[in-house]
């Protein structure tokens, strides 16, 4: 029996367990969102608000149209977007239609793009203009029936959604000329499926609502399948955490992409709940033009991680804002630095709150509580239905102040890994813990604190990438004999990737590997920095050893081998 301590340290009013029986699904939540909302503004992009009546009209008549195409419950279709109205309406017609979300990241390159697409067996995909050539580029080796493209500016109102579009196609020229045969315009499908037949599936809480892809603790991206229960399940845990906010009139700025799972539950369906306004933020990196939306629009919430809220501080004009409206600022996703909370609790007046989770446990599994005075530098407090604990080398649970890997037991916790039983049995045990990787402690008190990730993982603001898939992607490249990849510290991401390569051909250069990479590799994946070597440190067995290498960054002793530079 595992003991509970943080209960005695959770807020007034927060539950130690949650009603699953509230919602049947996450259609279901929708549904009661938008008839007891139906005039209140759901999403918002580019001054255009989507009211809730508006989302369920159109997501219904999208599920329509997706039924009258031949998908049936339990069918996969992608989502491939940045935050756009579109992403709302896509999300919930697809899983109105009983079908399942796979979300893809939209910088995906066309091997990243293939990959996912043949795992998943997608049979149709919603892609936004601008990536649409990579989809072009692999309609023929994926198993894709359906195609369905919209441009940025499309549910936008007249005639800004219409600027948008020319000026992003015709002066900017950042959207490519593709030809996909069979290819459907998104808002012509959305808007013929008005006069279609609409047939309720039978969705249930055990059905599949996701396939959300993550590299879990090896380097192949694999679905974790994500149900119906899971992400209603994290839904009412999160909620129930925030404690008091005023359902209706909420407004949450949703900067990170709702293709990310800390967005979609955090963001999405928790401010669906309570009839709240997602403020989708289309492209944070412009950061003033980010401040500029944020000076104008009232909003009481902000998630985000730590290169967001330190890019905003840092971003003149951030700190003429008016924030007397906001109550809650969440960082999750990368560890929060302290420099960054103290720094936006002395701007905002409000506490970053550091959250902890997987795309595995949908995502949260720790939170501090709301009403923290300052940053703690925990991960928080296990969430309510929520058992956390240490677990040693041995298998045995930990005491307080002892480190091992977190483990972590909930109705959050994912199914598994999508036709992947042998890495299902990796992480999960027969009574529902989930081995995180992570090295963390607890506190008597029940606070968890993150010791070290996971070995090898490197983690660039916020996104899991992992040295197996870069090191596999350069080791074709013909001139490389040997690559490891590490992270190093950047004080922009956090950490950025460091290719250690040994050469078969002496010809190559750095400028080489960068343009074989930036082919290959989607943004936050690629080197930043890369260095020659004679040969790399390996094990007796020759396996390479990163921890040596890693140790050698840091300038200290690698241990078992040295790395010869080159």
């Amino acid at each position: 029996m595992i003991e509970r301590p943080w209960l005695e340290h959770y807020a007034e009013g927060v539950p130690a367990e949650i009603d699953l029986s509230t919602y049947r699904s996450v259609v279901d939540l929708l549904n009661r969102a938008c008839s007891k909302y139906a005039d209140r503004p759901a999403f918002e992009n580019f001054g255009t608000a989507m009211d809730f009546a508006t989302l369920e009209r159109q997501s219904r008549d999208f599920a329509a149209a997706l039924q009258k195409r031949g998908i049936v419950a339990g069918d996969r279709v992608a989502l491939m977007m940045p935050n756009l109205l579109q992403y709302p309406v896509a999300l919930f017609g697809v899983l109105r239609a009983g079908a399942v979300v796979v979300n893809v990241n939209p910088l995906y390159t066309a091997r990243e793009l293939r990959h996912q697409l043949s795992d998943s067996g997608a049979r149709a995909i919603v892609v936004v203009d601008n990536y649409a050539n990579v989809v072009e580029r692999v309609i023929d080796d994926v198993p894709l029936e359906f195609v369905f493209t919209t441009a940025i500016g499309d549910m936008v109102d007249f005639p800004k959604g219409a600027i948008i579009n020319f000026m992003l196609k015709y002066v900017r020229r950042v959207v490519p000329t593709v030809h996909i045969p069979g290819a459907e315009r998104f808002t012509e499908v959305v808007a013929g499926g008005r006069d279609l037949p609409f047939e309720k599936p039978g969705l249930g809480p055990d059905d599949l609502a996701f396939l959300q892809y993550t590299g879990g603790t090896t380097g192949v991206a694999k679905g974790a399948m994500l149900t119906h229960r899971n992400m209603v399940a994290n839904m009412l845990q999160a909620k129930a955490w925030l404690g008091n906010l005023d359902a209706g009139s909420e407004v949450i700025v949703t900067a990170l992409p709702l293709y990310h799972i800390f967005a979609l539950t955090a963001n999405c369906l928790v401010f669906m709940a309570l009839g709240g306004k997602n403020l989708l933020i289309t492209n944070p990196r412009n950061m003033p033009g980010f401040v500029k939306e944020l000076r104008n629009n009232r909003f009481t919430a902000i998630t985000g991680v730590n290169t967001l809220f330190n890019g905003l501080l840092h971003t003149p004009g951030f700190d003429k804002i008016d924030f007397s409206g906001l109550k809650m600022t969440l960082g999750g996703g990368m560890a929060v630095q302290r420099a960054v909370a103290e720094r936006w609790k002395r701007v905002t007046g409000t506490t970053l709150v550091e959250a902890y989770g997987l795309t595995e446990t949908s995502p949260a599994a720790c939170i501090n509580p709301m009403d923290l005075e300052d940053y703690n530098g925990c991960i928080g407090l296990p969430i309510p239905s929520t058992d956390c604990a240490i677990r040693g080398e041995d298998g045995q649970w930990l005491p307080p102040g002892e480190v091992g890997e977190l483990c972590v037991r909930g109705p959050q916790v994912m199914k598994g890994y999508w036709e992947r039983p042998k890495e299902t049995a990796e992480v999960l045990d027969e009574d529902g813990w989930l081995r995180t990787g992570d090295m963390a402690e607890m506190t008597p008190e029940g606070f968890f604190r993150i010791v070290d990730r996971k070995k090898d993982m490197i983690l660039v603001s916020g996104f899991n990438v992992y040295p197996n898939e870069i090191e596999d992607v350069v080791a074709e490249h013909p001139k490389v004999l040997e690559v490891a990849a590490i992270g190093i510290e950047d004080e922009h991401s956090g950490e950025v990737v460091k290719l250690c390569v040994v050469k078969k051909d002496p010809s190559l250069t750095k400028a080489e590997l960068e343009a074989y990479c930036r082919e290959n590799l989607t943004g936050y994946k690629r080197p930043k920095a890369i260095e020659f070597f004679d040969e790399l440190p390996k094990s007796n067995v020759g396996k390479i050893l990163r921890k040596d290498l890693r140790a050698r960054e840091a300038g200290v002793s690698g241990g078992s081998g040295d790395a010869v530079p080159g």
